[in-house]
C-alpha cells in the first residue's frame, strides 16, 4: 500500500470518560461536571478570593490579547472565535459552573477578561443561536481531561528550564533523526506510555548517536491509544501522556543530552471525531458536509480521512495554524515541526489550493522567525523540488519516500537477479533542489512498517525475523540510509531488530536489546560515522555525491561522499546486494594511496553468524576505472556494506 494512502486504521479508542451535567442544572443548558484536574494549578502567587469586577448584563471585551484562555496577574482571559452564534458564555470552576456571558468584539471574536480565575481550573465554552444552545470544548484548549472532556486553563510560564539555554540545535548535515511514538516507545507498567516514561530511554538514544528525535503527533486524540493522526485538540498535549509540564519536561531533558524535538503536526484535516475544535460554531450555517466555520464549505473539504479538511482560505483558520505552530515553538520549546500529508495541504482532488501553499508559507515563516534554528519537514510524496524551495512552500526538508520504497524494495525480493542496482543508483544520487540535507532518507518508518506492511526483518524472515538473512538485508538497507545524502532516520526499535508491524497498542519489546546487543553496535557505529565522530569519514557530512559504480549483475553499488575532499573527507561507501562474497573485487578510487576500512558489516562482532568476510585496508593504484582516477580490489561480504575512507596527511 502507497505510503499516503494510509491511516484510516486503526480506529481509535472512544473516550469513556465524558463529562456528565450538574444534577441541578437545566438539562438544555447545563454545563459539563468539572472532571480531575492533570495540571497542577500554578504556583504563581493569585488573589485567592477576589470578587469578580464583571458587570454580567454587560460585560466588556477582554483588555488582554490571545486566544482561548490566558492567564495574567490576577485573573484569565477568555477569547473565542465564534462569528455565526448570537452569544457566548463562559463557565468553569472560577465561576461555580454557571454560564457567564462573553463580549461581542465585533469581528467574530467573543472575550472576558474573568478576576480570580487561575490555572489548573476547569472550563467550556457556550454557544447560543436560533435559540439552540451547545457546550464546546475551547479550540484552543492548552489542555484537555480528554478529548470529550473539559478544557483546562494552563500558565505556559509555570514551568522551571533548566538545560533549555545550554542546548544548539545540530546543523542539518550533522542530523540523525529517531522517529518515536509516546504511547508505545517505552509502556508504563504495561499500559501506554507517557512522557515520563519516554525520558527513562533517552539515554539509549544519546548512547546510540541520535542528535533529533521526531514524536508522532502528541496532541490530543480521542481515547487513550492512536498514532495521533486524528487531533481532536491541536492545542493540547495528549492527556493520557501526561501533563503538558511533562511535555516540556520530555523537552528540556531531551535538550540536556544535545538531543532536537521535532513534532509531528496534523494540518490537512482535524478529527474526525470529538471533533469540538473543527465544529466549535456548528449551530451556525450549515455547509454541505460539515457545520462549522472551521472546515471549506464545499468538495475541497474532502480528504482521506473524510469531510475535514480545513478551510485554508480563511485568515482565522490560517492564523489559528499559524499560531498552532507557534505554540510549540514559544511554549515549548520544541526544535522544528513535520507536517504530515503537505499533498493534502496543497490540494486534493479538486485541484491544486493555493490557499493551502499559504498556510504551508506561512508555517515555515513561523519557525524561521524563531530567535534560534529550526527544521521544518513536509511529508509530502510528490518528489516536488518546490517543497523545499524558500520561493515555494520553504520547508527545510522533506521526507523521500521514494528513497525508502527503491531501497526496501531491493533488499526484500527474495532472489538476486530481480534487484535492480540502477534503480538503487538513482534512489541514492537524488536531492531536492541540489541539497542533500533537503531529503530525509529512511529504510523504516510508522507509514512503511503498517497499513499491511511489516518491518524488514519480518518482510525477509518471516517467522525467523531474528535470522540471518533478516538481519542481514534490514541492515543493509539501514546502512544505506545512514550514509547516502540526506537526513537519515531510524523509528524507533530498528536498531534492535524489531519485528512485525507498528501498532498504537503494541509497545517496543526493550528484550530485544538484549537479543541483539551486535545489532544495535552496528548502528551505533553507522551513526558515528555519519556524524564524522571520528574526524575520518566528513565526506558523510557533505553535499557531494557520485555513485560511479553499478554493477546490476553482481549487484554492486558505489558511491562516493565528499564535503571540501581529501583525506579524511572523501568517503566511499560499497554495498553487495547479492548472496554471494566479492573478493578481489575492483572498484574506483578518487585519491591514491592507502584507503582504511572504517566499517564492514560482515563483522562478527555484529552477529556471530556473520561471515567476517576478510576486509582489508585498499591500496589504490593509478589508472583510472569508474571515471575515477585510481582504482582498488575490495572484498565484501554477502548482502553487507564496506566503508573506505584515508587517514588525515596520508
Amino acid at each position: 500500500m502507497s505510503s499516503i494512502q494510509r491511516r484510516l486504521a486503526p480506529t481509535p479508542v472512544s473516550s469513556s470518560s465524558a463529562p456528565t451535567s450538574p444534577a441541578n442544572a437545566p438539562a438544555a443548558n447545563a454545563p459539563p461536571a468539572p472532571l480531575d484536574v492533570l495540571e497542577p494549578a500554578s504556583t504563581t502567587a493569585r488573589p485567592q478570593a477576589m470578587a469578580p469586577s464583571i458587570d454580567f448584563n454587560n460585560p466588556q471585551p477582554s483588555q488582554h490579547g490571545g486566544m482561548g484562555a490566558t492567564t495574567y496577574w490576577g485573573g484569565v482571559s477568555f477569547r473565542m472565535w465564534a462569528p455565526y452564534c448570537n452569544q457566548a458564555w463562559v463557565a468553569g470552576d472560577f465561576s461555580g459552573w454557571q454560564p457567564t456571558k462573553l463580549a461581542s468584539e465585533g469581528n467574530g471574536n467573543w472575550s472576558l477578561d474573568f478576576p480570580g480565575a487561575q490555572a489548573g481550573q476547569q472550563y467550556k465554552f457556550r454557544i447560543d443561536n436560533n435559540g439552540q444552545s451547545q457546550w464546546r470544548s475551547d479550540p484552543r484548549a492548552r489542555q484537555m481531561t480528554n478529548s470529550a472532556g473539559n478544557s483546562l486553563i494552563v500558565d505556559p510560564g509555570n514551568f522551571q528550564w533548566w538545560h533549555d539555554a545550554d542546548f544548539h540545535m545540530p546543523p542539518k548535515n550533522q542530523q540523525v533523526v529517531y522517529e518515536l511514538h509516546i504511547g508505545t516507545f517505552q509502556d508504563f507498567f504495561g499500559g501506554h506510555g507517557t512522557w515520563q516514561s519516554a525520558i527513562d530511554k533517552l539515554d539509549h538514544l544519546a548512547n546510540l548517536g541520535v542528535n533529533v528525535v521526531e514524536v508522532m503527533p502528541p496532541a490530543q486524540f480521542p481515547g487513550d491509544y492512536s498514532w495521533g493522526y486524528n487531533p481532536a485538540e491541536p492545542f493540547a498535549p495528549q492527556s493520557s501522556y501526561g501533563s503538558p509540564n511533562d511535555m516540556r519536561q520530555f523537552v528540556d531533558e531531551c535538550h540536556r543530552r544535545g538531543i532536537a524535538v521535532v513534532v509531528d503536526t496534523v494540518y490537512n484535516h482535524f478529527g474526525p471525531s470529538d471533533l469540538d475544535t473543527a465544529l466549535n460554531d456548528n449551530i451556525g450555517p450549515q455547509n454541505l458536509f460539515h457545520g462549522g466555520e472551521y472546515f471549506y464549505p464545499d468538495q475541497r473539504a474532502d480528504t482521506p480521512w473524510d469531510w475535514s479538511r480545513p478551510d485554508y482560505g480563511r485568515q482565522e483558520v490560517r492564523d489559528y495554524i499559524a499560531d498552532n505552530a507557534r505554540m510549540w515553538f514559544s511554549e515549548y520549546h520544541v526544535d522544528g515541526l513535520r507536517l504530515d500529508a503537505t499533498y493534502a495541504i496543497r490540494g486534493n482532488d479538486t485541484g491544486d489550493d493555493p490557499n493551502g501553499w499559504n498556510v504551508m508559507k506561512a508555517v515555515n515563516a513561523v519557525a524561521h522567525s524563531q530567535p534560534t534554528p529550526k527544521l521544518t519537514i513536509a511529508e509530502d510524496g510528490g518528489g516536488l523540488d518546490s517543497i523545499t524551495d524558500p520561493h515555494g512552500a520553504g520547508f527545510d526538508s522533506q521526507w523521500d519516500i521514494d528513497f525508502a520504497n527503491v531501497i526496501d524494495g531491493a533488499v526484500e525480493k527474495p532472489d538476486d537477479a530481480s534487484r535492480d542496482m540502477n534503480a538503487v543508483a538513482g534512489a541514492i544520487g537524488r536531492a531536492f533542489n541540489g541539497s542533500a540535507s533537503n531529503r530525509i532518507t529512511f529504510s523504516e518508518s510508522h507509514d512503511k512498517v503498517a497499513n499491511g506492511e511489516q518491518r524488514i526483518p519480518s518482510m525477509v524472515g518471516g517467522w525467523d525475523s531474528g535470522g540471518y538473512f533478516a538481519k542481514k538485508k534490514s541492515t543493509l538497507a539501514a546502512a544505506i540510509a545512514l550514509t547516502a545524502p540526506g537526513i537519515p532516520m531510524l523509528f524507533q526499535g530498528q536498531e534492535f531488530l524489531t519485528p512485525g508491524s507498528f501498532s498504537a497498542e503494541q509497545p517496543l519489546d526493550w528484550s530485544l536489546e538484549q537479543k541483539f546487543p551486535g545489532i544495535e553496535q552496528m548502528y551505533r557505529d553507522l551513526i558515528h560515522l555519519r556524524r564524522n565522530f571520528n574526524n575520518s569519514t566528513q565526506g558523510l557530512t557533505g553535499n557531494n555525491t557520485q555513485v560511479f559504480h553499478v554493477d546490476n549483475n553482481a549487484k554492486v553499488i558505489g558511491f562516493h561522499r565528499w564535503d571540501q575532499g581529501g583525506a579524511g573527507d572523501d568517503t566511499v561507501v560499497l554495498a553487495n546486494f547479492s548472496n554471494t562474497p566479492l573478493s578481489n573485487y575492483t572498484v574506483g578510487l578518487p585519491d591514491s594511496g592507502n584507503w582504511k576500512v572504517r566499517f564492514n558489516s560482515d563483522w562478527n562482532g555484529y552477529s556471530p553468524d556473520f561471515g567476517n568476510s576478510a576486509s582489508g585496508d585498499v591500496q589504490a593504484q593509478g589508472g583510472s576505472y569508474d571515471g575515477l582516477p585510481n582504482h582498488g580490489n575490495v572484498t565484501v561480504g554477502p548482502y553487507s556494506v564496506v566503508i573506505l575512507s584515508k587517514d588525515r596527511g596520508s
